[in-house]
């Protein structure tokens, strides 16, 4: 219960970071509420999981709306890929250390301990649960406004970028290199049906050349064949 009285102490810095001050402070501290403390501290009722669930659906409207406005002569298909890469629960983590409020995130102590790859979406799920609190206190406009302010560079970055079918480029890449192609397997598979989240790793042979996630398989696939590609052009500079 300590740590719950520290949140609510420290909640007008992590106002401060996000740049919203909330009508209901409950609403922020709930954000930052994880299931696994509610679990080892019975007297608290509540956790930011529905939170979360409304800030996954508000993220995709408000980088959706962002994106048709931007590039009005861009193909749905091309929109669709660019969403999914700005929504996606690796660039939502990065969302989370770009605010630098991940230390408030109340943990359950098994959660605490886990540093592996279950840390990422914890504090992708911490981002949906903070825009769907601002959505809740201050409407539409102010969870756009949140989302200009902070994500302004990363959504212009993510635009600019060519448009690369990964995984095509790695199979041409190992065909030509090894003459066979390389193999995907799911890791992990976690989340409720409505927001299934997919941990996928591409191997030639045995060897792990890269791991992606993403909402669907064929996302996460896509993300494993980035990662591999950028690997490959880190331990080979000569190829591009």
């Amino acid at each position: 219960m300590k740590a719950l009285e520290n949140l609510t102490k420290k909640l007008p810095v992590i106002e401060a970071k996000i740049g919203y001050t909330f009508k209901d402070s409950f609403l922020l501290t709930l954000a930052f509420v994880h299931r696994s403390y509610v679990n080892e501290h019975p007297s608290i009722k509540d956790h930011n999981e529905r939170l979360e669930f409304l800030g996954d659906s508000i993220l995709g409207l408000l980088i959706s709306d962002y994106l048709y406005r931007a590039l009005p002569d861009t193909a749905e298909g091309v929109l669709s890929n660019l969403r999914s890469k700005l929504v996606n629960a690796s660039a939502c983590t990065d969302y989370v250390h770009k605010l630098d409020v991940e230390e408030h995130l109340l943990l359950g102590r098994g959660e605490r301990l886990n540093c592996g790859r279950g840390r990422d979406s914890l504090l992708a799920n911490l981002f949906e649960a903070i825009i769907g609190a601002i959505y809740l206190d201050g409407g539409y406009n102010a969870a756009r406004e949140f989302l200009q302010r902070h994500l302004s560079d990363e959504i212009t970055a993510t635009i600019q970028e060519p448009q690369q079918n990964s995984k095509a480029v790695l199979q041409d890449l190992c065909q030509k290199k090894f003459q066979k192609a390389p193999t995907y397997r799911i890791l992990q598979e976690h989340g409720p049906d409505h927001k299934k989240q997919f941990l996928v790793a591409v191997y030639m042979d045995d060897n792990e050349m890269g791991t992606g996630s993403g909402p669907s398989k064929k996302d996460a696939q896509q993300a494993a064949a980035t990662a591999a590609l950028q690997n490959i052009c880190k331990s080979e500079p000569s190829v591009k």
